[in-house]
């Protein structure tokens, strides 16, 4: 952090998912200063691992731009894959890695490289007690929970002196996560082993007490996606430094997209208070495209819990891509639909409406004339219906090209030393080199040669390097244009190593021994200790009873397989504190097919805990 004469500024990271290292290079350029990607096992998205080698090139981009590369080794891990995870992490490590995101306590019991680590939003980190115990554990910056208040964060904040990490946008779990079960204990998939078969998006029917069918065949567990934009201000004073979007199984068009809306509303945070916030990477972004976050993968947008009060969070007609708002059906005559249109469309859009029964229906627009629309295939929609667009064909094809640059400011100056020219160059990131030539011939120049020696100085070319002042020094003395492009390649060769040799990166904090464990001395599946390591670590720190992880052994047939702060009453106007609906007579449960969940709800709290009622995996 650089040092200001009254107070050190806070360096505020963006920090971008990436399902392969290609999309984090984008994420990059587009303005990410760190990304998080997983590597060839162990990561919590089992369908976005990256080859070592590939992480390693990686490593190497970012470094360019002082972007950060975190890598996800944050499952739960058996004992039979210890020593494969150790030597994993010595590999991320070689490879240069920055830091690495983990769940598994047992971790640090293994013999690692002191490389950097992250506490995982799986490590589920609710009260300030928590947060205090993982700092004095050795972890660098903490993951905090989806679900917390500005308060909850800033008391967070009060009790760590470690940077604060807090998701800003994309897709919700229902479930605090690191304590959904719900995929392990009903379909043998581990949400805490990479595999969440999102028990969550499927569509339920909803029984009260009478065994009355209350709502039927709605995704009454979906949550809306993320969207904390117009909080990012307040985030930043309740202590949040690292602002997270999700989406490791997202394409490069989704990541692009993104990435940008967030880097320029950072920014504007950022450029308004320059005596207190900066930038934690370096570069200048130029993009070719206006961000629209409507435009990317949506199931309608929520703050959550942001402001404590979390209003309509479900998105219970739908779990797909609900897009952005562009029509109003006016009337539909054969083979096309009459509507009031607020957004250019084009041939080839995706759009989609809710029918009657508020089932979304989508469909692909054939042709536009005016304010007649043809879908593909003849559709009836009701008049007065709102059309949403949740595929914008021209702009998904300008995100499929190149749309991002990402620049290194550079001052140079050319000067004379005797019979030998040398450039000197320095950049933002604070490097500075000097190449020096073999010695030339002095003699005086016939016409002026400044403009044309900053033309071939400042030839710039593939290189990431932007010219922001030129200073000619060399006199009216001619130089062969060979000598100035031989030393501008030299020098910009030295700007690199010089950048590679200045390259730190943050160490391990050390482990306090004496630090115990604030939730008592007994621990229950709920914190999913899966090793004998992971054991030790918690007895360590003085803990005395040890319950196996699930994934271990399934605790009982009517077991807690979802704690959420997502109530399903409050959702359906029902709220037992409140008052509302008098007729959403409880026990309440929900059925999908084969499953069957009960809810139990902890009002004094506001939790939601969902059981496995009578259908968990036999182990």
């Amino acid at each position: 952090m650089a040092e200001q004469t009254h107070h050190t500024l806070t360096a505020i990271e963006l920090l971008a998912p990436a399902r392969n290292a290609e999309i984090a290079r984008e994420a990059i350029l587009h303005g990410a200063d760190a990304v998080y990607i997983g590597a060839e096992d162990f990561g919590a998205r089992a369908a976005a691992g990256n080859s070592v080698d590939d992480i390693a090139r990686l490593c190497e981009f970012a470094s360019q731009f002082r972007s950060r590369v975190y890598v996800t080794v944050n499952t739960i891990i058996y004992d039979r894959e210890l020593q494969a995870v150790e030597n994993l992490i010595k590999r991320l490590y070689r490879a240069g890695v920055d830091a690495l995101i983990v769940q598994d306590m047992g971790l640090l019991r293994l013999d690692l490289p002191p490389i950097a680590l992250h506490a995982s939003t799986q490590c589920d980190i609710r009260t300030p007690q928590r947060a205090r115990f993982l700092q004095d554990a050795g972890f660098s910056q903490l993951v905090l929970p989806r679900e917390l208040s500005l308060e909850e964060i800033a008391e967070i904040r009060k009790a760590v002196d470690v940077p604060l990490e807090a998701f800003v946008h994309g897709a919700l779990c229902v479930s605090y996560s690191g304590d959904c079960h719900a995929g392990w204990a009903l379909k043998g998939r581990s949400a805490n082993r990479g595999e969440c078969p999102q028990i969550c998006r499927l569509p339920f029917d909803l029984y009260d007490g009478s065994g009355r069918i209350v709502e039927r065949e709605r995704h009454l567990l979906s949550l809306k996606d993320m969207n904390r934009s117009a909080g990012i201000a307040d985030m930043i004073a309740a202590g949040i430094s690292s602002f997270k979007i999700e989406g490791r199984l997202k394409d490069a068009g989704y990541v692009k997209n993104i990435c940008t809306f967030y880097r320029q509303r950072l920014d504007a945070v950022i450029d308004s208070a320059p005596d207190r916030y900066v930038r934690s990477s370096c570069g200048t972004v130029d993009t070719t495209f206006t961000p629209v976050a409507e435009k990317s993968f949506n199931r309608g947008f929520t703050p959550y819990f942001l402001s404590g009060k979390p209003g309509k969070i479900a998105s219970i007609y739908t779990p797909k891509s609900q897009g952005e708002e562009v029509a109003k059906v006016k009337r539909s005559e054969g083979n096309f639909i009459i509507a009031d249109i607020t957004v250019p469309l084009a041939n080839g859009d995706g759009l989609g409406f809710f029918d009657r029964d508020n089932r979304f229906v989508g469909f692909r627009l054939n042709r536009v004339e005016g304010n007649k629309l043809y879908p593909a295939t003849r559709i009836a929609i009701a008049p007065g219906t709102t059309l949403y667009r949740n595929s914008d064909k021209a702009f998904d094809d300008l995100l499929s090209r190149k749309t991002a640059s990402r620049t290194i400011g550079i001052d140079v100056t050319l000067r004379l030393a005797g019979d030998r020219l040398v450039l000197d160059i320095a950049d933002e990131r604070g490097n500075s080199c000097s190449a020096t030539s073999a010695p030339i011939t002095i003699e005086a120049a016939k016409t002026p040669q400044q403009q044309a020696r900053q033309r071939i100085t400042g030839k710039l070319g593939e290189t990431i390097y932007r010219l922001n002042n030129y200073n000619d020094l060399a006199g009216d003395i001619f130089i062969p244009a060979k000598e100035l492009t031989s030393l501008r390649r030299n020098a910009l060769e030295l700007l690199e190593s010089t950048n590679r040799c200045r390259l730190t990166r943050e160490l391990r904090r050390e482990e306090k021994m004496d630090a115990v464990f604030p939730d008592g001395p007994k621990l229950t599946y709920h914190e999913n200790v899966a090793n004998k390591l992971a054991e030790k670590f918690y007895r360590d720190h003085g803990v005395t009873h040890i319950q196996p992880a699930a994934e271990i052994s399934i605790p009982g047939n009517d077991m807690v397989v979802m704690t959420t702060r997502y109530c399903l009453r409050r959702e359906l106007g029902a709220c037992l504190k409140t008052g509302g609906d008098s007729r959403l007579k409880g026990p309440l449960s929900l059925r999908s097919g084969n499953i069957h969940l009960t809810l139990e709800f902890d009002c004094k709290n506001c939790l939601m805990k969902v059981h496995a009622a009578d259908n968990c995996r036999k182990r």
